[in-house]
């Protein structure tokens, strides 16, 4: 009787802790819309990033922009043919899957990169733009990866740039930083010769300031997608998803948006 009691204990703590662990694997009540549900309700709700020039970022008028706020209207515009109708949802890093994952949002247009990761919780579409890690610098005789040989790279703590920066540039002496403002500070007062970051976050910083320059060279190129809630109702979503990227394309719409917001390279 004993051991039977303490089984039954051991089941139930079991489950119990089974559950909450799967709180933030699994959506446990899925209100993002399937397509037909969106065309009903006549908008579309997207997830977007606010402060991420040139990709997502709110201009002098408060007017949110970008390579991503551009997609995200395109979106709407194909579903009703009109691009405002949509609501656009500015998240942190760390909520870009959550949101979609728990139906706060229909989809994720965020700087998400797609990982094999990221794809056991939530679907992705094609890629619409091939980012990675790139380098910049406000010193004159630093033009390549290979002038950064014993020399001081700022990098996040903890990120994935890091070995891209060891395995490119093996000699170069990286420092670990807690924020992107750390970085600029320390390059500002000399305490670095360059910052390692995504290249399109970099893009929107050499614009602002003049004498950053861009390193021409990826250290890593990273897909990004879509992020689509998983799940087979929302297959025709991610199949207009794809179709739409698909043709924007090879018409060279998105192409045009790529070079008017920057971004350069051809996707």
């Amino acid at each position: 009787m004993k051991n039977r009691a303490k089984l039954h204990r051991f089941k139930s703590v079991f489950f119990s802790l089974l559950s909450i662990a799967s709180i933030d694997i699994l959506p446990t009540a899925v209100r993002a819309g399937t397509l037909k549900e969106i065309q009903q309700r006549k908008q579309l709700i997207v997830a977007v990033k606010d402060n991420l020039p040139p990709l997502g970022f709110r201009d002098r008028s408060g007017n949110l922009q970008g390579l991503e706020i551009d997609i995200a209207r395109k979106l709407a515009a194909e579903i009703f043919n009109n691009p405002d109708a949509i609501k656009l949802v500015p998240v942190a890093n760390q909520d870009r899957l959550k949101v979609a994952i728990d139906g706060t949002v229909d989809l994720t247009i965020a700087r998400v990169t797609i990982t094999s990761t990221r794809s056991r919780v939530v679907d992705f579409s094609r890629y619409y733009y091939q980012d990675g890690t790139g380098i910049i610098t406000n010193r004159s005789n630093i033009v390549k990866n290979s002038d950064l040989v014993g020399k001081k790279v700022a990098v996040l703590n903890n990120s994935t740039t890091i070995a891209s920066l060891q395995y490119i540039i093996p000699k170069a002496q990286l420092v670990g930083v807690d924020s992107y403002r750390q970085a600029l500070q320390l390059l500002a007062t000399d305490k670095v010769v360059a910052i390692a970051a995504d290249r399109s976050l970099l893009i929107g910083w050499s614009k602002t300031t003049p004498n950053y320059a861009l390193l021409p060279d990826k250290l890593s190129t990273e897909a990004l997608g879509i992020v689509i809630p998983k799940g087979q109702q929302y297959d025709t979503l991610r199949q207009l998803v794809d179709r739409s990227i698909s043709q924007w394309q090879a018409d060279g719409w998105l192409q045009q948006r790529i070079q008017y917001w920057g971004l350069g390279g051809k996707e």
